[in-house]
């Protein structure tokens, strides 16, 4: 029989392995890899680990091993690429994480063999072959022309495609003539190779007429672009003359402000991919002879995203069970469920319809941790639930029956009974020792709660709910109350009177004795609060006199129709309130901000003055438009040698983004940069023609799907400087704690040259150090407080420190009276301190043990408010 422990915690992720591209260079120096996964849980889970679906043998000193929930591997291989799972477990269940993969980089040498030289006419096209050697990771390709570091620069003639590889030359011209090289550069290992030269010679046989572009390069007819990444197309020709490159949609939509074409160079690139730039492109390559065009369709796709969760839930035995499971992504997700670990397949009682769990007739063999897994084949997402089964006796010890429940006679009242049981038994009453019969009047509901109609005096006495099922039985009694009605004997009538009356509307009542009568009274069904009206109404009368309200007359104010004499009505909202005729059912509010939610709440006036407000409409959110603020704070500068640095504060909103333009200080063009990310605060443009701590002048628009905003304006940002041509010198340094260390040194001189010091790094060489332990992690906790006379008086557990932690010396009181004010700190080596502090004001505390290491960790933030003589406690 399961009980439910609420002291007790299925494991729940808290670190997720995530996939490993190894460099096949490293594994000579270090053959190491680890996979982290970590989980909490109570009890604390242990771990196993799956390498394509299969358990690992993970044993201290193995090729595989442990470390907490972290998988390690040693001496790595080939053979270990693959596939990872974590798996977490404790006596609540299993959960495994997401997959992780490892696998390998390389890049290995071209052939040895010389190539064949490559013979052209003046005027003609050519590609020359890279065909890089087997390799494994991302690459990226130059070429070298005659000798190193002459490299191939790319312009409307000459093209390097970064898929293939090969260089292209629309038209060859004499200067063309040479060796060239094909380099070869493995983005994740950064090893780099070179091929064989490839010689370029003319033909003597004359020089190649004119003729229309033919498109060499061209991108797929069909690429999928995944959500928020960039995508990047290449598009070249060959012809004579050197054809030009345009691009455009099929369907005619403008480009954004964020795609970037590049004319010159044959490439298109479209920044943090939507759905609305998903469509068919088109390059067309240009010349006098003629135009040649290709098309390519880029197709939207999303990895899976939850949009809702299955909840932990605890079930009665016998009870069913459905848990949804939602996500987005394109293509539409496919759904499957685990249970501790392993896929749950279906059954009679097992369903899954439309990522939807289903399970009746709970047993205690359900109880377990499962998960639902969303998918499409461009990535999986995981999310868990415990269900707990519980099997247990009828208990009241929570709902115990009402000891007295009051009912008027005729009226009709609810006894309820809800016991704590599972599976759900059977329920019946008793009235003193009779059992209760079901009568036209006297029901008992199938929730096992008592119903009586049309009560009568001899209803009343002691009633008992008893609750039976397979595992035991259990009762509880309590008894009700049979009071005389209370009756409005007299009451207020309709009257006809003249503005500027006074009058008493009576209320008179026949009552039981036994009960305390209280008198309410509602105007138009809002409660009247006595006292609160300007004195417009008062209660006179008590409970030996006429109780009655007495009300001074005002013009009322109704709504449109209903004869009232109102003029105006106020239509408020922050800041400014709108006035509008009292003929008027509607208002337009303008010079709004825009994509920013209003409430608003309108008021009756006229010549007497005005009414309350009424109740704030529903919340409206005013249309997104174009960006009309620009960037504050545009600055920069810094940063490594021909770099320029820009920066600017964020203005973060959806489908937003900036451009930044800039050119050196007296140029007249600008050069121009579209950053797509709205959480982006800087953008850096490295050139190698550009002088150290030269002067830029920048500017900083923005943008968003509504379309371009205006730019800032311009200010003045130097380049970086060059690097400081000498050391500092007088080099000291000092020991503060396990962690610390202080380092002194004599400034370099400053000078307004290009060799400014913006700064200093250091570098450390450990010669002889004596480790202290670190300081102890855990937080104070069961923190007591109490009030007395002008003191606050703290009481805590002492604070155990971890086997590589250094022993609690004392504890840190930090209290202030306000988040904003300077704490004050106070030390004691105890676990409870006495504060003298004035009792009518709120003060926040917290407390932080520490030991030789430094301190700890602080306690969570103690509020203690105004009001003395009162203890409480935070845990």
């Amino acid at each position: 029989i399961f009980v439910s422990d609420d002291f007790h915690t299925s494991p729940v992720f808290t670190k997720q392995p995530g996939s490993i591209v190894f460099p096949v260079d490293s594994m000579e120096k270090n053959r190491e890899v680890v996979f982290s996964c970590e989980a909490q849980g109570d009890p604390p889970p242990f771990y196993r680990w799956k390498l394509n679906g299969s358990l690992l043998n993970s044993k201290p000193g193995s090729h595989h091993s442990l470390s907490g929930g972290n998988l390690r591997i040693n001496h790595l291989n080939k053979e270990d690429a693959g596939t990872y799972q974590c798996l977490a477990s404790n006596s609540f269940g299993t959960i495994v994480s997401r997959e992780a993969s490892l696998t390998f980089a390389y890049l290995e040498n071209f052939r040895s063999h010389k190539r064949s030289s490559v013979s052209v006419r003046e005027g003609q096209g050519v590609v020359l072959l890279c065909g890089p050697p087997p390799h494994s990771g991302a690459l990226t390709f130059s070429w070298i022309f005659n000798e190193y570091p002459s490299f191939v620069k790319q312009d409307s003639r000459r093209f390097v495609s970064q898929e293939t590889g090969n260089l292209y030359i629309a038209k060859v011209e004499p200067s063309d003539v040479g060796n060239y090289t094909c380099v070869v550069t493995n983005t994740v290992t950064k090893t780099r190779v070179q091929g064989p030269p490839t010689p370029l010679i003319l033909r003597n046989d004359g020089v190649m007429g004119e003729y229309e572009p033919k498109i060499e390069v061209q991108f797929p007819e069909i690429v999928q672009v995944a959500k928020g990444s960039t995508v990047r197309l290449e598009c070249f020709a060959l012809g004579n003359p050197v054809p030009s490159i345009s691009w455009h949609r099929v369907d005619g939509v403008p480009f954004a402000r964020k795609v970037d074409v590049r004319k010159t160079s044959g490439v298109m690139e479209i920044p943090y991919f939507q759905q609305e730039d998903a469509g068919t492109y088109e390059c067309v390559a240009e010349n006098s002879k003629g135009r040649n065009s290709v098309q390519g369709k880029l197709s939207f796709f999303a990895s899976p995203q939850l949009i809702e969760k299955p909840q932990d839930v605890q079930k009665a035995i016998d009870d069913s069970l459905v848990w949804e499971c939602k996500a987005t992504g394109k293509p539409k997700p496919s759904y499957r469920w685990m249970k501790n670990g392993e896929n749950l397949e279906p059954t009679e009682r097992v369903q899954v319809i439309n990522g939807a769990l289903s399970i009746t007739r709970l047993g205690l063999s359900d109880i377990g941790m499962y998960q639902c897994v969303a998918g499409n084949k461009y990535g999986e997402v995981y999310t868990n639930a415990e269900l707990r089964v519980i099997a247990v006796a009828p208990d009241f010890f929570q709902n115990q029956l009402k000891s007295h429940t009051l009912v008027k006679e005729g009226g009709d009242v609810l006894i309820e009974c809800k016991p704590k049981m599972s599976p759900r038994g059977t329920i019946s009453w008793r009235k003193g020792n009779d059992a209760l019969r079901a009568s036209s009047r006297i029901v008992i509901l199938e929730s096992g709660s008592l119903r009586i109609s049309n009560t009568t005096k001899a209803d009343a006495g002691t009633y008992t709910c008893a609750a039976h099922n397979q595992f035991g039985e259990a009762s509880s009694s309590g008894n009700l109350i049979v009071k005389e009605p209370t009756i409005i004997t007299t009451a207020p009538n309709t009257l006809d009177v003249t503005v500027g009356e006074s009058i008493i509307l009576p209320c008179q009542v026949s009552y039981d004795p036994s009960l305390e009568l209280k008198f309410t009274w509602f105007f138009n069904e809002q409660l009247i609060h006595f006292g609160s009206h300007g004195g417009y109404f008062e209660k006179v009368g008590g409970m030996h006199a006429v109780p009655g309200v007495c009300v001074s007359v005002q013009g009322a104010c109704a709504g449109s129709g209903g004869g009232s004499s109102h003029t105006m009505c106020a239509f408020c909202f922050v800041p400014v309130p709108k006035v509008v005729g009292g003929s008027h059912l509607t208002a337009t509010v303008i010079e709004l901000n825009p994509w920013v939610e209003y409430e608003f709440r309108v008021l009756a006036s006229n010549a007497v003055g005005t009414g309350e407000p009424s109740k704030p409409s529903k919340k409206a959110r005013t249309k997104e438009t174009v960006p009309k603020v620009t960037p504050a704070n545009v600055s920069g500068g810094g940063g490594s040698r021909s770099e320029l640095v820009i920066t600017w504060e964020l203005q973060n909103a959806a489908g937003f983004g900036y451009v930044v333009a800039f050119r050196p200080f007296g140029a007249t063009g600008w050069m121009q940069a579209a950053v797509p990310s709205p959480e982006a605060s800087k953008y850096v443009f490295k050139n190698e023609t550009i002088l150290p701590f030269s002067p830029f002048q920048v500017k900083v628009g923005v943008y968003n799907n509504k379309g371009e905003g205006p730019f800032g304006p311009v200010v003045t940002i130097y380049s970086a400087e060059e690097e400081p041509g000498r050391a500092p010198s007088r080099l000291r340094a000092k020991s503060l704690s396990a962690f610390d260390v202080e380092v002194y040194w004599k400034a370099l001189p400053w000078s307004t040259s290009k060799k400014r010091v913006l700064g200093y790094e250091y570098y450390i060489t450990i010669l002889k150090f004596l480790c202290l332990h670190p300081a102890p992690s855990q937080p104070p906790s069961k923190v007591m407080w109490n009030t007395s006379n002008s003191k606050i008086i703290l009481n805590w557990e002492q604070v155990k420190p971890l086997e590589n932690e250094s022993e609690v010396m004392g504890y840190k009181i930090l209290y202030k009276r306000n988040q904003f004010s300077r704490p004050s700190i106070m030390e004691t080596n105890t676990t409870s301190v006495e504060l003298s502090l004035p009792t009518d004001e709120e003060y926040i505390i917290q407390i932080r043990p520490f030991g030789e290491g430094g301190e700890g960790s602080s306690s969570r933030q103690i509020t203690i408010p105004k009001i003395s003589g009162r203890s409480s406690s935070a845990n």
